[in-house]
C-alpha cells in the first residue's frame, strides 16, 4: 500500500514539471520573465535565458488564429499593417473625449462670461470716475462726510487725493 501511494506521488510530482514554465527571458524594462510561450519577437535571441530542448522559436501567436478556410496573409504584409496602423478607438475613448471637449467648452464659455462681467465693471468704473473727476474739477464747494459720519466741506488737500484717486481708477480701468 505504501508503495502505492508514493507511485502516486512520484507521477502527480512529474505532471506539474509539464506545466512549468519553459521559456525564460528578460523583457526590454530589464524584468525576468517566465512563460510557456515563446517571447514575442521583439526580444533578441541574447535575451533568452532558457527554451525547451529541442524547441526552435518562432514568432508569437497572433491574437485571433484565421479561420479553417481563411487563408493567412504574408507575414511581410501583416508586419506592414501592424506598423502603420493605429489601433482603434474604442467607444469608451470616443465618450471620454466628448466628455472632455464638453468640459473645456463649459470651461471656456465660463471664462468668457467672467472676462465680459470684469469688462462691464470695468467701464461702469470708468463712468464713474470720470464723473467724480469732473464734478471736483469744476471747483464748486464740495461736501464729505468725515470718520466721525459728519458732512463737512472738502477742503483743497481732500479735492486733491480725490482728483488722484480718480485719475488712478480712469488711467487703469479706461481703455485708451
Amino acid at each position: 500500500m505504501k508503495m502505492h501511494k508514493l507511485l502516486l506521488l512520484a507521477v502527480a510530482c512529474t505532471w506539474a514539471l509539464g506545466a512549468a514554465a519553459q521559456w525564460q527571458w528578460i523583457d526590454k524594462d530589464g524584468r525576468k520573465v517566465f512563460s510557456d510561450r515563446p517571447p514575442p519577437s521583439d526580444i533578441p535571441e541574447k535575451s533568452i535565458l532558457k527554451q525547451p530542448s529541442g524547441a526552435a522559436r518562432t514568432a508569437s501567436l497572433p491574437a485571433n488564429p484565421p479561420a479553417a478556410g481563411d487563408t493567412p496573409a504574408p507575414a511581410s504584409a501583416a508586419s506592414q499593417s501592424q506598423a502603420g496602423a493605429k489601433p482603434a478607438a474604442t467607444g469608451k475613448d470616443k465618450e471620454l473625449e466628448e466628455k472632455k471637449a464638453q468640459a473645456e467648452a463649459a470651461e471656456a464659455a465660463k471664462k468668457k462670461a467672467e472676462d465680459e462681467k470684469v469688462a462691464r465693471a470695468k467701464t461702469e468704473n470708468c463712468t464713474r470716475a470720470r464723473q467724480a473727476k469732473a464734478s471736483l474739477e469744476t471747483g464748486r464747494p464740495m461736501m464729505h462726510n468725515n470718520a466721525q459720519g459728519e458732512r463737512v466741506y472738502m477742503d483743497e488737500a481732500a479735492r486733491n487725493a480725490e482728483i488722484k484717486r480718480a485719475n488712478e481708477v480712469i488711467a487703469s480701468d479706461c481703455a485708451r
